[in-house]
């Protein structure tokens, strides 16, 4: 059990972005909610779900020993009481690479309970490259 307490949602994104650049596997799991109902994505990954597969997910992926260091773009937040969903560009870069990699964009659900924020679910996609637009005969179609 976690002993570290973030105050707002936006803490735990923090410490999030901390850990991925540290690759610190154990501030790692200390943002995420101490619950199997917890749920990871990382771009074309398949979905982990769970303290265990979450887990060994990031445990690969700092494996690796890259040292990355994230810009934060375009955040989108979106807050209740109980509840905060933030949309991010990720913009990602390798130390060491004199470029960013292709930015991907993220969604990020916090749930406040007795310990605090914690994270519930991280869900990574790559962003598309620009597109042109439908074609001038193609409804939009809302979902």
């Amino acid at each position: 059990m976690s002993t570290r307490i973030f105050p707002t949602a936006q803490d735990v994104e923090n410490a999030f972005y901390e850990s991925l650049e540290r690759n610190d596997l154990a501030l790692m799991m200390a943002v995420w909610a101490e619950d199997e109902d917890i749920v990871c994505v990382h771009p074309a990954g398949p979905r982990l779900a769970g303290q265990e597969q979450v887990r060994d997910g990031w445990r690969k992926i700092f494996a690796s020993g890259q040292r990355l260091r994230f810009q934060i773009a375009q955040q989108v937040r979106v807050a209740g009481v109980m509840l905060a969903v933030h949309s991010v560009h990720e913009i990602i870069t390798v130390v060491g690479e004199k470029q960013p990699r292709p930015a991907v964009v993220a969604t990020n659900v916090y749930l406040r309970g007795a310990a605090g924020w914690r994270m519930i679910v991280h869900h990574t996609s790559p962003v598309p490259a620009a597109a042109a637009g439908p074609a001038p005969d193609t409804p939009k179609i809302l979902h």
